[in-house]
């Protein structure tokens, strides 16, 4: 099943997608809703048919909280060298499946502008898969997590190169740099109809494409995670809860999953930083593309530099 979240003759909805059309449920039925009430995988009756054509594509769902993984060593290698200059993958990297917070308000469409983050002049996307909780769970095993799992949707984790080079250098990660747009789409697909698509080692290898303006510039596949999701969700949950709306995100793939991986490889800034006008598209098998247009953004509210302080003592 896929669901999907959308502007129709001024009304938001949701329903389930059948070819080229959505059956929406009834009004008042959000994503986030029928996972709290545990009813997605037995929705509401649904109403007549609307052509996908006729309908804006917002965001599946906006999530209470969303985690962002890094689970792709090849990423790790290219974009640490394009970032702060340094080469290979830290150990620390292998110990588990790390991830930061991402702001849950930056959520966009995946058809949505995308406006350049205040102050950069560096903007990348990053091809990503999330999964979304559907039960809520606390130090659950691999095996129990998956049960957990409502489904998958695209993730673009839009950031600001520029920006983050810089902050990172405080040691408390990305913020700014990651804060204008994360584009969540174009559904929500159901777990039973990516399972064709799990191999031995129970990864998805779901083909992963970027295009830039048209141009192919990354492919990966989804299997060559270091960590299956079941096993990102589980580390998750330690000692906290996950709970129905959850957003994970797999982490940037490798081989052009985003610029700066291949800025670092190549030692130059080609493909160069996206600009206003550029549109990028990315493609997941069997979930599904999402295009964004970057336009332009705001100039940034100026705020002082640190003061140093005397350290006085009452």
């Amino acid at each position: 099943m896929r669901i999907a979240t959308y502007e129709h003759r001024g009304s938001r909805r949701c329903g389930v997608v059948e070819g080229a059309a959505v059956r929406p449920f009834p009004d008042g039925t959000d994503l986030l809703g029928l996972l709290g009430s545990g009813g997605l995988a037995d929705p509401p009756p649904a109403g007549a048919a609307v052509p996908l054509s006729e309908v804006r594509l917002l965001p599946p769902l906006r999530p209470p909280t969303v985690r962002d993984f890094v689970a792709f060593e090849e990423h790790v290698e290219g974009v640490r060298r394009s970032v702060d200059g340094a080469a290979g993958v830290p150990d620390a990297w292998y110990d588990a499946p790390t991830f930061y917070f991402t702001n849950p308000y930056a959520v966009i469409g995946p058809g949505d502008d995308v406006p350049m983050p205040p102050g950069s002049r560096a903007l990348d996307f990053e091809l990503e898969v999330a999964v979304v909780i559907g039960r809520e769970g606390r130090d659950l095993t691999p095996e129990q997590a998956r049960a957990h799992i409502a489904g998958y949707t695209l993730f673009n984790d839009w950031s600001a190169r520029d920006l983050q080079s810089r902050e990172m250098q405080v040691g408390l990660g990305p913020c700014k740099g990651k804060d204008t747009a994360t584009t969540l789409g174009p559904y929500l697909v159901t777990p039973d109809e990516l399972e064709p698509y799990r191999d031995a080692d129970g990864l998805l290898r779901l083909a992963l494409t970027a295009e830039v303006n048209g141009e192919v510039v990354g492919t990966d596949l989804l299997s060559n995670m270091s960590w299956t999701f079941e096993e990102m969700i589980a580390y998750a949950s330690r000692g906290t809860w996950v709970r129905p709306g959850d957003v994970l995100g797999s982490g940037t793939c490798g081989n052009g999953g985003c610029l700066a991986e291949l800025w670092g490889l190549r030692g130059e800034r080609t493909p160069p930083p996206l600009r206003p006008g550029d549109t990028v598209t990315l493609t997941a098998e069997g979930i599904g593309a999402i295009s964004n247009t970057v336009v332009p953004g705001t100039a940034p509210v100026a705020v002082p530099r640190g003061r140093r302080r005397d350290r006085s003592r009452p």
